[in-house]
């Protein structure tokens, strides 16, 4: 009977060390709590005032973050070891009117580190004419397509950086 225990404690500490290893190794994504515009940017007044943009963008880098990572936290609270998504609007292309007054986009530029080290960078742009029924959708709707369509690029490719890539509609 004593051999059955001794036996039996060394694949229970090989499961331990194995769990402890994988929770270590956990893949976390950090985004900020908004994404700023760059302060080069492009951007109409009205769009900066009414269409929180930057806020929309986090949220569905985390939404989309969700699937692609074990976690997705804010860069403020990033542990050690954690991807960290550092990008800011470069342009946004959304003059009042909606669909009525043209196409509108919103461009990004970015890059995820890890402990300092770039893992990779991209610029990316989303174009939005509104969609079905666009000429019934506001500015700020159809430029929430736009920055829900970069959520989903930037985190698809979060998952597996390059250099220079070029997402979205670029």
């Amino acid at each position: 009977m004593y051999h059955y225990k001794k036996n039996l404690a060394l694949p229970l500490l090989g499961a331990a060390l194995l769990a402890s290893s994988t929770c270590a190794a956990a893949d976390i994504l950090a985004v900020p709590d908004v994404v700023p515009f760059a302060k080069s940017a492009a951007v109409p007044a009205a769009v900066k005032n009414e269409c929180d943009l930057g806020k929309k963008l986090s949220s569905y880098l985390n939404s989309y973050g969700a699937s692609q990572f074990d976690q997705v936290v804010s860069t403020s609270k990033a542990p050690k070891g954690a991807k960290k998504l550092s990008l800011s609007m470069t342009q946004v292309q959304g003059r009042r009117g909606g669909a009525w007054s043209g196409a509108k986009s919103v461009q990004v530029k970015g890059r995820l580190t890890r402990n300092g080290k770039v893992l990779g960078t991209f610029e990316a742009l989303r174009v939005s004419g509104g969609g079905v029924f666009g000429g019934y959708k506001g500015t700020c709707s159809i430029l929430g397509r736009c920055v829900k369509a970069l959520g989903r690029d930037i985190a698809t490719w979060a998952a597996n950086p390059a250099m220079n890539s070029r997402l979205g509609d670029l």
